[in-house]
This record gives C-alpha cells, structure tokens and sequence, in this order.
C-alpha cells in the first residue's frame, strides 16, 4: 500500500459518483530516472521467454508516482528506482505524479480515449473492459511467466484472474482489498462487548449495535452508506455476505430483488427505525463514516483495512482504537484493488522492462511495497492485513516481515486474519449499478415507511436495463 495512499483513495473514488469535471491534460509533476537514452534501442529479443538484456536502452513513463507532498513514499520510489537500475542501467523510468487519472474516473476515461496513458499506467481490477474497448493495454501473457515474475506461483489465482479476458494477462497487480467489519473498539469495552471478538453475524451486528447507541452522548451503534454510489458498493457488499449475487452469471440480468436482497435492506431499516441505533443523519458517503468512527461517534461499519491507516494518518486517530473482524455472514465480500498495464503497442524491450519493474516495485516479497523494515523506518503503517495477494512461501515471508515491523496491533485484526472470506469481484457495470442502489439504500434509511419490495423491483428493472446495453 505504501501509507493508505493510492490505494485507498483510488478505491473510494470507484465507489464515488461519476461527477462532470474539466477534461485536463495530464501532467508530469516530476521525474525519476536513469540511463541517457529516451527511446528504446531496439537491441533486445522480440522473443518474449527472452529476458531484457540490460544493455539495451529502454525509457518508460510510469504514472501515480507519489506526490512531493508524500514525502516520504516519494523518497521509497526514488530509492527504488536506483535499486531497479543497479541491474538494468539502461531502463530509464520516468515517473509521473497524475493524481487526476490516479484518483478520478472521470479524467481515466478521458485518458484512454485520448490514448495519451503512459507506458505504465494504473488501473482499478474493474477497469479492464473498458480499457480493452478503447484497446488500451497489452497482452503481456506471453512475457510473464516463473522468471520474469519469481513469485508468480504464489499469487491469488483470484487476483490474476481479474486481470484476465479470454484467457489473456493484461494486467499485474499492485494491491488488493476484500470488505470486514470496522468496529471502535472502545467504544465496544464501554458498551460491555468484547471487542477482540467482533459480530459474526447480522443478528449480533444488531444487538451489538443497541447496545453501542445506548451509550448516548449521540453515539450511533452501526453506520451505513447511502449517497455517492457508496450505498450500493456496500448492498453489493452485503448481498456477497448473504450468499447473494448482484448479477447473474451470464452479466445480463440482476439478481438482487431476492430473499437476500430483502434482508439486507430490511436489517437496515429496523436498525435505524425499530432500534434507533444507527443514527439520525443519513446520506452517508466515503469519508463520512471514517470521521465518525475517528472520533468515537460510531460503533461499526463496513469498510476494508486501508481505512484504518487513512484514519490515524488523516484523522488523527490512534490504531489500538480500531478491530476488524470478518463481514458478517461470511458467505463472500465484496474484493478489489488496483494493478497496472502496459500501453497497447509498446515494443517487446518495453513490456519486458515494464514487467521487470512490476516485478521488482510491487510482487516480491522483502522488496518495493513489501519492504517493511523500509516503511516502519520512514514512519508509514506496517501490520495491515493487506494488500496479502501471496500464499505459500511468499506469504509466510510477507506475514513475518509485516509482524515483524509492525507499527499496530495487529493483534485487534486477528478475527479478520484468521478467518478469511471468499472474495467476489464487483459487478459489471459496478459504478451504473451502484448509483441505482443508492437509491434503494438511501429509502429505507431516511423513510420509514419505504416499500422495500418496491424499491427493489424499480432498482431491478433500472439495472437491467443498463446490462443489456453492454
């Protein structure tokens, strides 16, 4: 994750509603790099298997280089650019700071239809469509494989899968998230719950919800989402939880207006009508919950790790203050994150040093991202529970060198840790789908008389409509 940094923000972003912003160039807010050449020299093997020769002359424009004002990351990925050329002196990287396509859909769109994406660029898992519709990315099957990416094997097949259309790569991936149960944990001791063991299930997020609001002082037990498309991010994220899909599998029809989707906005509803445990003030979006929680107005709420690390760093909240435990029901949760891709005609030299850096910058344990000792030292959160997208060997390394420089107690995540649920990637057309969903979401927290069963036929309609428009 480097600090809760890109990730984060660019996955709150997903979950953002899509608003009309100026189209602006993308600009180079700074360079690293190395090397005197600007193009590739074309000395390198066409093949493939072949590794790069370091001889040969490669530029690349990288983007979502950390800004200056992260200082410290930023010295992370100059030292990690001069470590990636004591063995490849001729790859000059240049990095480019472009929080607009970073952070904002919008201007991400309107790069890929320009075709002005650098070399490298970033990317959420659910971009891949429609990246590959405006032929943005590469194919870079071929030139990734056991040497090129020693860890390979043990990478979440799950996490390449995302990353995948009719059995071709066009990605590699640089974090991952999958939702949990956030809780205050003082806020759980006060209200005589054990915070070491979270909810399981909706029925104990319920009881322990009252509980917390019968605290006072305007304490609410649970907080919820219900404008900005976060709303429907976090139904889909409940309706995984149940056993429940948002669309069905052949990505034409929705599948919510079921039993499962009934529950989900039924235990809302009673939570905030029956119990009065989740507060008056509703149209909740990112941020909102965060702050709550921050200052000990707020129980629990569904949320991914990262979030932790925004709230001590932003907020100016303290770890030991914040659990994590599995989502409630634990049938799916809803997964995520970001990797990045090549530029659709980059020269064989170009993919094969792009998958070099990759490789180096984010997929090997002890190295780039996952060089903890690094990051503790530059006073940045070690001891989240993710980005974790390694098994075998390379998690068991990863794991110890995390606790091992921890910077939390990573003891308050052991119920999310240990007792890890299935991921289920988001819908297609996930941000059109959530927007509708907010509106169901937003019904049954600020009416209390909402028809639910209404909500949900209008919401199934709406999105089916937009599914067969693919």
């Amino acid at each position: 994750m480097r600090s809760a940094g890109f990730r984060r923000t660019r996955r709150a972003s997903a979950a953002a509603v899509v608003t009309a912003l100026a189209l602006t160039a993308l600009a180079s807010c700074g360079t690293s790099s190395s090397g005197d050449g600007n193009d590739d020299s074309g000395s390198g093997s066409s093949d493939p298997s072949a590794p790069l020769d370091p001889k040969t002359k490669v530029t690349l424009t990288i983007d979502c280089m950390p800004p200056a004002a992260k200082a410290a990351e930023l010295r992370e990925w100059n030292e990690d650019v001069k470590t990636f050329n004591k063995k490849y002196p001729n790859v000059r990287i240049e990095g480019k700071s472009t929080p607009g396509q970073c952070l904002e859909p919008p201007r991400f769109t309107a790069m890929l239809k320009g075709r002005s994406q650098p070399d490298v660029f970033y990317a959420y898992f659910t971009d891949l469509q429609q990246v590959l519709d405006n032929d943005g990315a590469v194919d870079i099957s071929a030139y990734v494989d056991d040497t090129s990416v020693p860890a390979l094997k043990d990478i979440q097949p799950q996490v390449l899968d995302v990353a995948r259309k009719d059995g071709k790569l066009y990605a590699l991936p640089t974090s991952n998230y999958t939702m949990g149960l956030m809780i205050n944990r003082k806020l759980f001791t006060q209200a005589g719950l054990d915070p070491d063991t979270p909810p399981a299930t909706w029925e104990e997020v319920r009881a322990a919800s009252r509980k917390i609001a019968a605290l006072g002082k305007g304490v609410a037990g649970f907080g919820e989402y219900s404008a900005g498309n976060n709303g429907g991010w976090h139904f889909t994220a409940t309706q995984y939880a149940l056993g429940g899909d948002v669309v069905d599998a052949s990505g034409r029809k929705a599948a919510f207006n079921d039993d499962k989707g009934r529950q989900v906005l039924q235990q809302l509803h009673d939570m905030r009508w029956e119990d009065d445990s989740m507060g008056r003030t509703q149209l909740l979006k990112w941020g909102d919950l965060q702050k709550q929680i921050a200052t000990d107005k707020l129980g629990m709420f569904l949320a991914a790790p990262d979030d932790i690390a925004y709230m001590v760093q932003q907020l100016g909240a303290k770890y030991e203050n914040f659990g994590l435990g599995p989502i409630p029901g634990a049938q799916g949760t809803l997964f995520g994150g970001n990797n990045y891709m090549i530029k659709k005609g980059s020269s064989p030299d170009k993919i094969k040093a792009a998958v070099a850096w990759l490789n180096f910058k984010n997929l090997t344990p002890g190295k780039g991202q996952f060089e903890w000792a690094r990051t503790k030292a530059d006073k940045l959160p070690v001891g989240l529970p993710q980005p974790n997208f390694f098994t075998g060997g390379s998690k068991a390394k990863d794991d110890a060198d995390r606790a091992a420089n921890a910077t939390m107690p990573v003891e308050n995540f052991k119920a999310f840790m240990d007792n890890p649920v299935q991921g289920k990637a988001e819908p297609p057309k996930a941000q059109e789908i959530y927007k509708i969903l907010d509106n169901a979401m937003s019904a049954v927290l600020t009416n209390k008389d909402a028809d639910i069963d209404k909500l949900l036929d209008t919401a199934e309609q709406q999105v089916n409509q937009i599914l067969a428009h693919q």
